[in-house]
């Protein structure tokens, strides 16, 4: 078993978390009979993204790496969380992205907050 810092992580119910900002993620299995924790509610076209990042969902509900270039231009595709990841280190890939980390940050760093109570207005 690994080393733990402070405590073992803990199962949680419901959708999985990113393990570094704590968002939620999709964990979805590949064709390689692995799993990648894909950004969730985001399907960008196939041809902003690089051949390399593209995750097409197959029949089967399992993702693959959709490698054609160039794409089909309606083909819709997923991106790995870890790319959009406000917590993880990364090079500037493209403009939209940027915005989406920018956003992920601020929306980690406000789930982070403790719940502020409303003044009462009587």
């Amino acid at each position: 078993m690994g080393d733990y810092q402070d405590e073992p992580p803990r199962l949680r119910a419901g959708q999985p978390h990113c393990p570094h900002c704590g968002l939620p993620v999709d964990r979805t299995a590949t064709d390689e009979h692995d799993w990648v924790l894909l950004e969730p509610d985001m399907t960008p076209l196939a041809h902003v993204v690089p051949p390399q990042h593209r995750w097409i969902t197959r029949s089967d509900g399992r993702v693959t790496v959709y490698a054609v270039s160039p794409p089909d231009p309606t083909q819709r595709c997923r991106i790995e969380h870890r790319l959009a990841c406000a917590a993880q280190p990364l090079p500037d890939l493209w403009p939209w992205l940027t915005t989406l980390r920018t956003e992920n940050h601020r929306r980690a760093r406000r789930r982070a907050e403790p719940a502020q109570d409303w003044p009462d207005a009587g």
